[in-house]
């Protein structure tokens, strides 16, 4: 006979990125992360800022703490204040569940309190009034009266899969108005290096469309070549 699970794993101690790093990712656009991975790592769209914007900030950038939680249930998430670092982004996997709010106003006055910068989730919250006067930058897929369960299993600190990727704790974590992006741990310096060549791009382009820029080069060069057919 199998033995029941725990009701709860804890990570003691997980990996998670330095100060320096950290400050590196602060008031990037997570367009400019995902250029600085060639287009990789965003987090599915259906995951969105809590308010688009309108009653709650919608920009954090941390180190992930991950939060597995079965479908509707809360358990974990309710456990995990104190493994919670300052600054850390606590992502709440319910394996895309929809039936059921996956956090409320509680949930996240308690992590807002516990040092937390923000939390996302592949489910829907609920509580928007609550949410927007608790602070916490939130990313779900949408809002529900709906209440969730606290009966487990679930784990804090494990790797989780939340919107279409695998998250684990140390993972640093970059969400504005656009959506989430996720720097796996062991490619942080190199996206960090990659990211000032991102910006001297993306600096110059903006420069030449305010000039009057409307088309690149590149562009009008190829539809002047012969691997364009008009008709």
């Amino acid at each position: 006979m199998l033995e029941n699970p725990p009701l709860l794993t804890v990570a003691r101690d997980p990996r998670r990125p330095d100060s320096a790093q950290i400050a590196a990712f602060q008031g990037v656009p997570t367009s400019f992360v995902v250029d600085a991975m060639y287009g990789a790592g965003a987090l599915s769209n259906r995951i969105r800022p809590v308010g688009e914007s309108r009653d709650l900030v919608s920009v954090a950038a941390g180190p992930a703490l991950t939060v597995g939680s079965g479908a509707g249930d809360v358990l974990a998430l309710l456990a995990a204040s104190p493994s919670v670092r300052e600054g850390d982004i606590v992502l709440a996997a319910v394996d895309g569940f929809q039936g059921c709010a996956a956090a409320g106003d509680r949930v996240c006055g308690m992590l807002r309190n516990a040092g937390a910068a923000g939390l996302v989730t592949d489910g829907p919250v609920r509580d928007y009034a609550g949410i927007v006067a608790a602070g916490l930058p939130c990313w779900a897929t949408g809002l529900t009266p709906a209440s969730p369960f606290a009966n487990g299993p679930g784990s804090i600190g494990l790797p989780v899969q939340i919107g279409g990727r695998q998250v684990e704790t140390g993972d640093m974590i970059v969400a504005d108005h656009d959506g989430v992006v996720v720097v796996p741990y062991a490619r942080i310096d190199a996206v960090i290096a990659m990211l000032e060549t991102v910006k001297a791009l993306e600096t110059a382009l903006d420069a030449q469309v305010a000039g009057g820029l409307s088309i690149l080069p590149v562009t009008a060069e190829l539809l002047a070549s012969d691997r364009v057919k008009y008709v």
